[in-house]
C-alpha cells in the first residue's frame, strides 16, 4: 500500500512523544515534519529519532531567513542530516534562495511564500503588497526563478500557484483542516481532499493526527480518504 501524501506534523512536547507519533503514522503517510521547536530543544537527534528504522521521509521546517552567506552556512550544516525537504523563506530574496539550493544539493529546498496564519490585513501591516493571492503567486515564481523545487502555500491559493510554476514544481499546503474542524490558528484553511483537487503535492497535517486519542487510527484514516480521492476520476 503505498503511503499518503502526508506530512505530519510532530509538534510534541518531548522527543518520546514525536517518536512514537512518527512510528505510529509512518504505516500510513509519506512524511513526518520536525519544526523549529523541537529541532531547537533536541538538536540533530530528533532526526535519527523520528526517522528510525522505517527511513520515511523527513522534512525539516527551519524557514531558514538571512543573509545569504549564513543561510548557505546553515543549509549545509542540516544536509549532513538527510532531511527531504528543508524549508527558507521565499521573502529572503533570490540570492538567498541560490545559496540554499547549492549548500544543500541532495535535499528539496521548498519556499515558503506567505505563512497560513496571516490574514489580508496582516498582510498591509507587514507591508506586502496583497492580495495574499497576488502575494503568493510573486513570492513562487521569485522562488522557482532561484532554483527552489519545491513551493509552501496555503490551499487557498495552490491552484493559482501549480497554474504559475507548472507540474514539475513540488507544491506543500499547510493549513489543512478536516471538515467542520476548528481551523485554530490558521487564517486560509481548506480541506485535505479540497486541498490535492486543487494541485496539492504533500499536505502538512498535524493536529487533526496527533491530537487524536489513536493517532495512528486517524492517519490511516485520512490516508484512506485521500486515496480514494486519487484513484476515483
Amino acid at each position: 500500500m503505498t503511503p499518503a501524501p502526508i506530512a505530519v506534523a510532530l509538534d510534541a512536547p518531548d522527543l518520546e512523544t514525536a517518536a512514537r507519533w512518527a512510528s505510529l503514522v509512518t504505516p500510513h503517510v509519506s512524511t513526518v515534519k520536525v519544526g523549529l521547536e523541537l529541532y531547537l530543544r533536541y538538536g540533530p537527534d530528533v532526526i535519527a529519532s523520528v526517522r528510525g528504522a522505517s527511513g520515511v521521509r523527513v522534512f525539516l521546517d527551519l524557514k531558514l531567513h538571512d543573509i545569504p552567506n549564513t543561510v548557505a552556512g546553515a543549509a549545509k550544516a542540516v544536509s549532513r542530516l538527510r532531511p527531504a525537504i528543508l524549508t527558507v523563506h521565499a521573502a529572503g530574496g533570490a540570492a538567498m534562495i541560490e545559496a540554499a539550493v547549492e549548500a544543500a544539493p541532495n535535499t528539496q529546498i521548498a519556499a515558503v511564500t506567505v505563512l497560513t496564519s496571516l490574514s489580508e490585513a496582516d498582510l498591509g501591516r507587514i507591508g506586502l503588497n496583497g492580495p495574499a493571492e497576488d502575494a503568493v503567486r510573486r513570492l513562487a515564481v521569485l522562488a522557482v526563478g532561484a532554483g527552489a523545487r519545491a513551493l509552501v502555500c496555503s490551499p487557498r491559493e495552490v491552484a493559482g500557484v501549480r497554474a504559475e510554476v507548472g507540474p514539475d514544481i513540488t507544491l506543500i499546503t499547510p493549513g489543512v483542516r478536516l471538515a467542520g474542524a476548528d481551523a485554530q490558528d490558521q487564517a486560509r484553511v481548506a480541506t485535505p481532499e479540497q486541498a490535492l483537487a486543487d494541485g496539492a503535492d504533500l499536505l502538512v497535517i498535524g493536529r487533526p493526527i496527533t491530537a487524536s486519542a489513536d493517532p495512528g487510527a486517524a492517519a490511516a484514516t485520512i490516508a484512506a480518504a485521500l486515496r480514494r480521492k486519487i484513484t476515483t476520476p
